[in-house]
């Protein structure tokens, strides 16, 4: 539990501090389009343990379900910073151009994504508030494919 708990800490010290210096690292496009399907599938992933959980297909898990929330809710916060001016090239991705059109509301998507998975790691413990945790998360993620991911 102590080497989550630390895990968990050093991420979300990432995430606050990442979205401010990552685009300045990108040397080219398509660097910030694999750092934020990075960012994506790792998210997915620890989402994804989260849903079957909360969906009955595995049987739920306090523990994993802490760990998989702490990564969520860190991870939230990457990828819309790879998303800067210019970086709809160079590399195959599933984003619509709305995502450079409408940035304002494109960000206020991923904030609001990322703000649903904050609160994610408070309901681990309780598989009811998970589950309205887990579903507020899904919405958010939901409506953002709507508008701004290609299929």
């Amino acid at each position: 539990m102590r080497h989550s708990a630390h895990a968990a800490a050093l991420l979300a010290a990432l995430a606050v501090l990442a979205p401010q210096s990552v685009q300045a690292q990108f040397a080219k496009s398509e660097d910030a389009i694999k750092y934020r399907q990075g960012a994506f599938t790792v998210m997915a992933a620890h989402f994804g343990r989260i849903g079957a959980m909360v969906n009955g297909r595995v049987p739920y898990d306090a523990k994993a379900a802490a760990e998989n929330a702490a990564v969520v809710a860190a991870v939230s916060r990457l990828p819309l910073s790879a998303f800067g001016p210019g970086t709809d090239t160079g590399r195959d991705h599933r984003a619509k151009p709305e995502v450079w059109r409408d940035a304002a509301k494109f960000q206020a998507a991923g904030d609001r994504m990322a703000e649903a998975a904050a609160r994610l790691p408070a309901a681990a413990g309780d598989p009811a508030a998970l589950k309205t945790a887990f579903g507020a998360v899904a919405a958010s993620c939901k409506g953002c494919h709507d508008d701004f991911r290609k299929d």
